[in-house]
């Protein structure tokens, strides 16, 4: 496959390594010019996943860590398509998820919010999407935290995206976020994506996804590549 069937970045979508009012990024984000690949960017491929390697209740957040019950807070369905650069379905690509509880709290020992955890509840899933770029998850609307950026700094609604498309320069971690949130205005990680880009990062409420008498539902479309490229997390 020639190199040049893989379209260029448009960096002027995506947050910049260094912004300053996001104050780790000021120390974790590089400060020296990239070290080109001696090998063509085709050639390296992603590992290939299959639906063998996932559980039946991997998709399912509000199952996959059940233990004594259901756990709390609002259920919510997230679910879209994943795309290329031309608009057409990423089939059988591996999509991951992970979000603090209904409580704003992460299950993993560096978070010691004071907020409790949810015995019921892992935050932690993964599909594949189908032939059509599809993916659905089931799980529970997650809560804001603080996380001591700046003075009374709190972190939007918001769950985090891993995808691996077909090749590694399709490789995209990103965020999605809820619509209307108030917090987003206030939020330098979302703020630090340039303005035109925003709201790609932002769910859309969707009736046709909700479930009646179980869960509203919310779409969130990923573009792995091109202009319309979906910004990535910093």
């Amino acid at each position: 496959m020639d190199e040049s069937v893989l379209s260029p970045r448009d960096f002027d979508s995506h947050p910049a390594y260094v912004h300053p009012a996001y104050r780790s990024s000021v120390t974790r984000g590089p400060t020296r010019p990239l070290i080109p690949l001696k090998e063509k960017l085709c050639n390296q491929r992603v590992p290939v996943y299959g639906a063998e390697d996932l559980g039946p209740l991997d998709h399912d957040l509000t199952r996959n860590a059940a233990r004594n019950g259901e756990p709390l807070g609002e259920r919510i369905i997230v679910a879209g398509r994943v795309l290329d650069v031309g608009g057409k379905p990423v089939r059988n690509t591996l999509v991951e998820i992970w979000q603090a509880n209904a409580a704003g709290r992460y299950v993993h020992k560096t978070d010691q919010h004071d907020a409790p955890l949810d015995p019921n509840f892992l935050g932690a899933g993964r599909c594949l999407t189908d032939n059509e770029g599809r993916y659905r998850f089931l799980t529970i609307k997650p809560g804001a935290y603080p996380w001591g950026n700046h003075a009374n700094a709190w972190r939007p609604n918001h769950i985090h995206f891993s995808l691996f498309g077909e090749y590694f320069g399709s490789r995209l971690v990103t965020q999605m976020y809820f619509p209307g949130d108030p917090l987003l205005a206030l939020d330098p990680i979302f703020q630090g994506t340039p303005e035109h880009a925003r709201d790609r990062l932002i769910s859309r409420f969707s009736i046709d996804t909700t479930e009646d008498s179980y869960a509203l539902g919310y779409e969130f479309d990923i573009v792995l590549r091109g202009p319309n490229q979906t910004p990535t997390e910093r």
